[in-house]
């Protein structure tokens, strides 16, 4: 586990001693409730902080969101990309949804037990949360086209950051055809130019203002 933080120290210098040690409290709260609810399969949970919490964090590398930003995690599963998110940016309010209860509870657990204060979490599908927020993020829980469609509802008028509003996801695979209605307006960002790792080679971010 010390090589992973090592890892994730490598491209994130600047943590704080808290924020090391919430990441660092990751894989026991998640070991142990993976094995009572299972978020994660169980020959990924070894895999935890490069295909789940560096992954997540690729989110990171995109955009820096400005404190006071609010952000909603469509299809969160066990805390994915929320959590991490959440850790990296303390002055950032997140909102993690799932429409899977037992997935809400942990990522509710995990929360509690590293102390994230800027969090809230709730069991119930995109098509019911009525909030309005900066950004939705999101980890390949539909396709584009259909989550474009469904979060519109939820992205707020007013802008904070140095990116318009939007939707940012992380995806993996062939994109060309998802894209192609936002081909004009779409940024897509290659994992790999942020991180060496071999896992990242076909996984991409994905933002589209709405």
């Amino acid at each position: 586990m010390v090589m992973v933080m090592e890892k994730i120290l490598n491209y994130f210098k600047s943590l704080s001693a808290v924020q090391i040690s919430q990441f660092e409290s990751l894989y026991d709260l998640y070991f142990d409730w993976n094995s009572k609810i299972n978020v994660i399969s169980r020959k990924d949970i070894e895999n935890l902080y490069e295909h789940h919490i560096l992954h997540s964090l690729a989110i990171a590398q995109v955009i820096s969101f400005k404190a006071g930003t609010s952000v909603l995690d469509v299809g969160t599963g066990g805390g994915f990309p929320g959590v991490p998110l959440a850790i990296m940016f303390p002055e950032v309010n997140f909102h993690l949804i799932d429409s899977i209860g037992k997935k809400i509870k942990v990522a509710a657990e995990v929360s509690k037990a590293i102390g994230l204060e800027n969090i809230t979490l709730k069991h119930e599908r995109i098509q019911e949360e009525k909030g309005k927020f900066d950004f939705v993020v999101s980890r390949a829980v539909m396709p584009l086209d259909d989550l474009v469609k469904l979060v519109k509802k939820n992205i707020a008028k007013q802008q904070k950051n140095a990116l318009p509003n939007g939707l940012i996801c992380l995806k993996g695979g062939e994109l060309q055809h998802e894209i192609l209605p936002y081909k004009n307006i779409a940024d897509t960002y290659n994992v790999s130019d942020f991180f060496k790792e071999e896992y990242f080679k076909t996984k991409k971010v994905v933002y589209i203002p709405i």
